[in-house]
């Protein structure tokens, strides 16, 4: 059965906000530690690091949209090769 294109929509909007909240996460992580060992507690590295996280859930959000016809792993099927004997001829 095929799925609403809503429905698909939705599923992209959800990816695109939890990839982004995990990256956005992921910089702020990663800035918030080099911040702490190497650059003497200044707030760039921080910033750096969200900006730079949730600049990459943008990119994976918009690749997700542009390409919406792409067909998922988890949907392929595999056919079976059709053996041709020598016998047969």
């Amino acid at each position: 059965m095929p799925s609403k294109s809503e429905d698909l929509v939705g599923e992209t909007w959800d990816y695109c906000l939890a990839d982004s909240l995990i990256k956005l996460g992921s910089g702020l992580v990663a800035g918030s530690a080099l911040s702490l060992i190497m650059f003497k507690r200044k707030k760039w590295p921080i910033i750096f690091g969200a900006g730079a996280g949730f600049g990459m859930g943008l990119s994976n959000c918009q690749h997700a949209f542009r390409d919406p016809h792409l067909m998922k792993m988890q949907s392929y099927q595999l056919k079976q090769k059709e053996v041709h004997s020598e016998k047969q001829s």
